[in-house]
Order: structure tokens, then sequence, then C-alpha cells
């Protein structure tokens, strides 16, 4: 595996760790435990996730955070418990895939990791804020549902090919920030209409 494609995949699992931890680390073990993901000699610090008790805490908290994210003000309230968690996951399991031996990569991967997997969950966290605000329950479990579906597949298809992670960073990078740069223009938007309805 090149140096692109091990960059690639440890992008695409911490971007994907922002949106969905538990699920990211119950996936990949579940896929090694039971021998359908055969990963490169590059990824063997990986095999810790396929611990049976790994496994069963990231599936517990993968439960918990697919009922949680279906609630309404529930997510957000996870979303803000989890600012600090799903960094640090992302950048571990950044870590993890990078080469133990040089200290160099490991520092900038952990960096990396960790800002890539906060860029997605800021992205996830401020988006879930906004359809919270609309009166109707169905629009917060499409969106969570839609969560969930993209990343076990991006998730599945990075791991099969290292090749496409690249392409899948790439994508869900730019799809964060896009998303960023929107909310921030409807907080600012919603900002200037509660200064303007404030009576003087």
């Amino acid at each position: 595996m090149s140096a692109v494609e091990i960059i690639g995949l440890a992008a695409s699992v911490s971007l994907l760790a922002g949106w969905r931890l538990y699920l990211c680390v119950f996936a990949v073990g579940l896929a090694m435990h039971g021998g359908w993901v055969a990963l490169p000699e590059q990824l063997r610090a990986l095999d810790v996730l396929a611990n049976p008790w790994v496994i069963g805490v990231a599936g517990a908290g993968a439960v918990a955070e697919f009922l949680a994210d279906k609630v309404m003000w529930i997510d957000s309230a996870w979303d803000a418990v989890h600012t600090l968690i799903r960094p640090v996951g992302g950048a571990l399991l950044a870590l993890a895939i990078v080469d133990p031996s040089n200290p160099a990569w490991q520092v900038a991967v952990l960096l990396l990791g960790g800002g890539s997997a906060l860029l997605t969950h800021g992205a996830k966290a401020g988006a879930r804020a906004a359809v919270n605000a609309s009166p109707e329950p169905f629009s917060n479990i499409a969106v969570s549902t839609g969560e969930d579906v993209l990343t076990g597949g991006l998730l599945v298809l990075a791991l099969a090919n290292p090749v496409a992670a690249v392409g899948i960073a790439a994508l869900i990078a730019l799809a964060a920030l896009a998303a960023l740069v929107m909310l921030r223009r409807l907080l600012r938007r919603l900002l200037r209409r509660t200064a303007q309805a404030r009576p003087d």
C-alpha cells in the first residue's frame, strides 16, 4: 500500500469517525474478527479492534448512538458530549493505520486524524441543530438514517479499496466544509433578523 493510500484510508476512517465513531470501530472490528476484511501488513495495529470486548463495547455504543440520534434535541445533547470523544477516537484510529516506526508520521497523522474527525463532527452537529429547528420529527430521522447508511457504505468501500479511500476522504472533507459554510451563513442571517426584530 502506497503512502497516498495509507493517508487516504486514515483520513477516510477519521472523517467518518466524526459522524459515527462507534459504528466505525464496530464495523472494522467485526469485519476483521470475521475475516471479511483482510487488511494489509501495515494495518496490523488495528487487530485490537477485532477483540470481542472492543467489538461488544463499540456495538453497545453504536446502538446507543443509533437510538439517541433519531430523537430531536437528544441527538444534539449526544453530539455535545461527543465533541471531545469523536476527535480523539478519530485521531487514534488514524494513528493505528500508519507505520508505528516513524514518529514524525505518527504526530502528523494524529493531528490530522483528530482535526478531520472534529471537522466532520462540527458539520454534523451544526447541521443536526439546524434540522432540529424544524417542527416535524421525520426530517431528523431521515437525516440520521442517511448518516448511518452513508457511514457504513463509505467505510466498507474505503477498507476494501484504499485507492477509493483517497477520493472518499476528499469528498467527505469538501462536503463537511460546504456544510459549515452554509451553517455560518444561516447563523448570520438568523442573527441579523433577530437584531432587526429587536425593539429599540
